[in-house]
């Protein structure tokens, strides 16, 4: 799927520190917490706790924080729909990157047990 050049900029310069709090809110609503979000983002990016603090405190762009990123070579198991695309079919690697972690996070508020999220055979 295309996206349009701008979506893909605006993307790409969204900071992390911008959508972290969104990310806690929306799992802790749905009873899930900080360390499982936290598990979550490791899978797909290889940080750990102490690296999501720093590229919070950087305001660190969505470009920057993949671009440190170590991105799970499963991660193109990861198909389904967010924000009205099929993650699976976005063309822009960075986009599809930033998809993947909305689709994770909507996957754990959504109650999904944590082996079917972190796709274990």
């Amino acid at each position: 799927m295309k996206t349009t050049k701008d979506h893909d900029e605006r993307i790409a310069n969204m900071t992390f520190s911008s959508v972290y709090p969104h990310y806690v809110a929306k799992v802790e609503k749905k009873g899930r917490t900080i360390e499982e979000l936290h598990q979550v983002i490791s899978w797909l990016t290889g940080f750990k706790a102490h690296d999501l603090q720093r590229l919070i405190e950087n305001n660190a762009t969505f470009e920057q924080f993949f671009a440190e990123a170590t991105v799970n070579p499963n991660a193109s198991l990861i198909t389904g729909s967010i924000c009205g695309y099929r993650v699976e079919e976005i063309e822009t690697p960075l986009t599809q990157q930033v998809r993947y972690l909305d689709k994770l996070v909507d996957e754990l508020a959504k109650g999904r047990k944590m082996e079917k999220i972190l796709r274990a055979p």
